[in-house]
């Protein structure tokens, strides 16, 4: 994974962790209205891929266990993870893109409400992505992929025939093959092929403003059917949604260029998906504060996105940064390119190694950018703040300040799921707590079972544990016993 050059070691906040008289009157724990219901305390857990399901998408044992567990802790918003709303295969990826993934799904609500005693509100991402493939090897992508062009043909002489022109190409050094093929052409062989929102040139890229919001409208209702309390479009990072904000699209279909342009499709989305669900049930957004890569969207791109958000009714905004393909690390032959891997993967997920900045709350400076004027055009959407978050008293300021009306933590939450209850019972100091090496980031880019490096190798040898695939792994974090040591304060 990428780094800064300047590899600088920060260590931890500190986490002021709070007596159980000083928790229980702070803004943290105190309820929030989002939409149609309302949240016990302002802790959120965002969504999360643990690639637990079945290669057809359906919730497993393991899957369940997973969800529960964070249950266990009783946030006030748990977010399950990016689930795909097209019927296509697409991994050990959960999918709602059928009636058929209805009944895991209902069972996965289920056991969250059990877990939390009623006291977590449970949302679903759901996302759209494009074809992204694996990086292949050269002689079949010169063999079988690469598309042969009179532009190839001038290059190396007209009377060769293709195979002639696949040898010759598969022959080449890489300073001369980037002055034959195209800049589309070279990534696919160095990278793998990936499409974009503005190849247009193809029917189902074209007609992605026709497609989409009936796909997610369709898989929002099947969300509201199993019991879901909302739904959290997924409109950030590299996938379909961010790429139609970014300031990269420039479709001249009225998709793309200006800002107004790319929100058009995103806006019918959410218009589509609140026909379909009413006012009854949450519908919010994740999406980018900053793209974090050359040419990209801006904060003040985000802010008029917020606005435009906000007035059109959304719920909630959860704002992340970055994770995009277009800085990302070249993959191993046979490996997908993955967006987390390069300096714009960094921006979403900082480790412990840092520049100066360092990792804690980098999003936050545009995020209070993006609530202030959401709360000076008037509206009173709330705003959820992510990265780097994972102390107490850190995440008290955010909220005492203004910054955010929620605190989103993923790896703390991850490392430690009852954090929030043990902080809420004033024993913060029996928190496991985050190191932000990236263990957890590092299992996903590979598609393994996502773990936590501070828990995964822990009392292997209990009874009925779940294990890894390989054997080597624990499932699920260790139970935490409230009744063992005594609360402080």
């Amino acid at each position: 994974m990428w780094k800064p050059p300047e590899r600088i070691k920060h260590p931890l906040l500190d986490p002021g962790w709070p007596r159980r008289d000083e928790a229980q009157r702070s803004l943290l724990f105190t309820p929030l209205r989002i939409g149609p219901f309302e949240v016990a305390e302002r802790t959120w857990v965002p969504a999360m891929v643990p690639w637990r399901s079945t290669e057809e998408g359906q919730v497993t044992e393991d899957v369940l266990s997973w969800y529960e567990r964070f249950a266990e802790g009783q946030p006030g918003v748990l977010v399950v993870e990016a689930t795909g709303i097209r019927d296509i295969p697409s991994g050990p990826l959960l999918r709602i893109s059928h009636d058929r993934f209805l009944p895991g799904l209902e069972e996965l609500v289920e056991r969250v409400r059990r877990a939390s005693h009623g006291k977590t509100r449970l949302l679903i991402q759901i996302i759209d992505f494009l074809a992204v493939r694996r990086r292949p090897q050269p002689e079949k992508y010169f063999g079988r992929y690469l598309e042969i062009t009179d532009r190839h043909r001038r290059a190396l002489g007209s009377g060769a025939s293709d195979e002639d022109i696949r040898e010759h190409l598969q022959g080449l050094a890489p300073e001369d093959l980037a002055e034959i093929l195209s800049e589309r052409e070279l990534e696919a062989l160095e990278k793998g092929y990936r499409e974009r929102v503005t190849d247009i040139e193809k029917e189902s890229i074209r007609d992605l403003p026709r497609v989409l919001p009936g796909l997610f409208s369709a898989a929002a209702r099947r969300a509201q059917v199993a019991g879901f309390d909302g739904v959290e479009l997924h409109y950030a990072h590299a996938y379909t949604m961010a790429s139609f904000l970014s300031a990269l699209n420039d479709r001249q279909d009225g998709y793309g260029g200006s800002r107004e342009n790319r929100l058009r499709l995103p806006l019918e989305v959410y218009s589509a998906v609140r026909e379909k669900v009413g006012r009854d049930f949450a519908v919010g957004c994740r999406y980018l504060s900053r793209d974090c890569i050359e040419g990209g969207s801006e904060v003040e791109d985000a802010l008029y996105f917020g606005l435009e958000l906000a007035r059109a009714g959304m719920d909630f905004l959860s704002l992340s940064r970055g994770g995009k393909f277009e800085d990302a690390k070249q993959p191993k032959v046979g490996r997908a390119v993955y967006p987390y891997t390069g300096p714009s993967g960094y921006e979403c997920m900082p480790t412990a190694i840092s520049d100066a900045q360092g990792p804690f709350g980098r999003n936050l400076p545009a995020v209070a950018a993006i609530r202030a004027a959401i709360r000076e055009a008037g509206l009173e959407t709330p705003v959820v703040a992510a990265g780097g978050i994972a102390g107490f008293r850190q995440a008290e300021q955010i909220l005492q300040s203004g910054q955010a009306d929620l605190v989103g933590a993923a790896r703390q939450s991850l490392a430690d799921p009852d954090w929030f209850k043990k902080m809420r019972q004033g024993r913060g100091e029996e928190v496991r707590r985050c190191i932000f090496s990236n263990y957890c980031e590092g299992l996903d880019q590979m598609h393994k079972q996502v773990t936590c490096q501070l828990w995964d190798r822990l009392d292997l040898d209990e009874a009925d544990l779940a294990l890894s695939s390989d054997g080597k792994r624990r499932l699920v974090p260790p139970a935490w016993d409230p009744s063992s040591g005594d609360p402080t304060g």
